[in-house]
């Protein structure tokens, strides 16, 4: 049995719970800012980071750390194709802009005021701003028209963004109406973080 281990407000849990929408799996919804969580999290992912995918159960079980390594690890798995070195780095892409944001929040949710004039903070916005206008080009041309695991990556990214208000997407017209044109979807309405 597959059970993901995650936070329902995580945009690199809800890629793998959209892409595992149609596979049996049993779902652990995490609460990794509370200290008893954290403690039972330590005991099987010494990293303590969501997600994470552990295969069968009892002390054989094999626990895949990262979105990334997880994907791969499902790809392996359900004999899936591998992705293209394009679309590899389409989640490089989409994996900095989320890091940064993460790590941003993360700063915000400790009471650490973001001061652009710091080279932290400095780095980080505009690797974020690089990003987005790269991958608004990349959806302008057409890269993200098939419903695969980067368009859902990218999709993760831009709906966390909107729903924790990280970024001002105004100007990045393609990645907006990427995001209204899949918001419909049932994977992604059944994770809906704001639900």
């Amino acid at each position: 049995m597959l059970t993901l281990y995650g936070s329902t407000t995580s945009p690199y849990v809800r890629r793998l719970r959209i892409w595992l929408a149609n596979t049996q799996h049993r779902y652990v919804d995490v609460q990794i800012y509370e200290k008893a969580d954290r403690e039972q999290m330590v005991l099987k992912n010494p990293t303590m980071k969501i997600p994470m995918l552990e295969d069968g159960e009892g002390k054989d079980a094999l626990c895949i750390f990262d979105s990334r390594i997880i994907y791969r690890y499902l790809n392996a798995k359900f004999n899936d194709p591998a992705l293209s070195w394009e679309q590899e780095n389409q989640l490089t892409l989409i994996d900095s802009a989320n890091d940064s944001l993460v790590q941003m929040f993360l700063l915000s949710k400790s009471g650490i005021q973001a001061d652009e004039q710091q080279l932290f903070f400095k780095l980080q916005k505009e690797r974020v701003n690089a990003v987005l206008v790269h991958l608004n080009e990349l959806v302008a041309e057409g890269q993200f028209t098939s419903w695969n695991y980067p368009a859902v990556c990218l999709y993760s990214l831009i709906d966390w963004v909107e729903f924790r208000s990280l970024h001002n997407l105004k100007g990045l017209t393609e990645l907006l109406a990427f995001h209204e044109n899949n918001r419909q979807r049932i994977e992604v309405t059944a994770t809906d973080p704001r639900k």
